[in-house]
């Protein structure tokens, strides 16, 4: 039998934004550890949160350049979860009401017209970050470092509309050129300011129902993204191919090893006790907002890849008649 894989993205994209999400801490790449930290970031008991507008402006502007429907209200919620990274034990995110649905990503692959659907985009705040060298003791323990704990997110989820571990790559490549061409990011890789987790699945070739999905988690570049997938792919074939079923399971890409490895399993679903934020009231954007946003919008890189390309021809007939006219001289 032959299979044909099936992938969605789920795309974390850092804000370019001064402040945090919820307090005034500075955004800032390679400051000694926990040195932009606040009691709100850090979740100290009886501080409360208050909205960065300019990023629910960035997220807005990434929406309307993916087509996207930005709900009039949206709401913020708890995730509940316990890792050492997540001062407060929850984050905050949207959840059932999103800040923006719908959508696409359209561009030409190779003279193949692909265009990706967009399921939601969500404002949330990111986590900290475990430290495992460079610092005394690190070889008996780990650090944490908060200064990117409450800096400013927007979840873009795909439907699982790639076929194949180069599309993927193709997508998350396009995406990064539209956010950074709106400002909502500055698209520095390195630095983490784009991270995914991809969602992969074989079905039968032609077949419409989707198999058994894989998540492949924290892949940072277009390069692993698409070695990650593509030993997926062969990985679940394989299992498949030999009569055994694939785990709905969520594994790490091994970039030293070329291989996918398990991390946890997903059989038994998580209880991350979603519930309303009740510090935070429902976010509202007009619709006055919106329609400024959108007036900010430049010329967005697929529209002017086309503009450049409709003007080639025109380029080559204004070449050939100066041609014509030299040689009539």
């Amino acid at each position: 039998m032959r299979w044909e894989p099936a992938i969605g993205l789920e795309v974390h994209v850092q804000l370019a934004t001064r402040s945090k999400l919820f307090c005034g801490c500075a955004v800032s790449a390679g400051e000694p550890p926990n040195t932009r930290v606040c009691p709100v970031c850090l979740g100290l008991p009886g501080a409360l949160p208050v909205l960065n507008g300019r990023a629910v402006d960035l997220a807005v502007l990434s929406a309307l350049a993916l087509g996207c429907t930005v709900q009039p209200t949206s709401i913020f919620a708890r995730k509940n979860y316990f890792y050492p990274d997540l001062p407060k034990g929850y984050q905050i995110t949207q959840h059932d009401q999103p800040l923006a649905a719908g959508g696409a990503l359209e561009w030409v692959d190779g003279g193949r017209p692909r265009r990706v659907r967009i399921e939601r985009l969500h404002l949330e705040e990111d986590a900290g970050k475990s430290l495992h060298e460079g610092f005394p003791g690190a070889g008996a323990q780990s650090g944490m470092d908060f200064n990117r704990s409450g800096v400013p997110l927007i979840e873009i989820v795909t439907r699982p509309d790639l076929d194949g571990a180069a599309a993927a790559a193709g997508f998350f490549e396009r995406l990064r050129e539209v956010l950074v061409e709106v400002g909502a990011t500055a698209g520095n890789m390195e630095q983490g300011h784009l991270r995914c987790d991809a969602n992969v699945s074989l079905r039968p070739e032609g077949g419409a129902a989707l198999g058994t999905p894989v998540e492949v988690k924290n892949l940072n570049s277009f390069r692993h993204l698409e070695k990650a997938l593509a030993h997926e792919i062969e990985r679940q074939a394989a299992r498949l191919a030999s009569g055994d079923r694939v785990l709905h399971e969520t594994r790490l890409w091994d970039p030293s090893t070329g291989r996918t490895v398990v991390m946890r399993s997903k059989e038994e679903a998580h209880d991350y006790r979603f519930f309303r934020e009740p510090d935070l009231p429902p976010l509202a954007v007009s619709d006055g907002r919106v329609a400024s946003l959108r007036g900010g919008l430049p010329e967005l890189p697929e529209a002017r890849r086309r503009r450049l390309e409709e003007m080639i021809p025109v380029a080559h007939r204004v070449e050939a008649r100066l041609a014509a006219g030299e040689s009539q001289k």
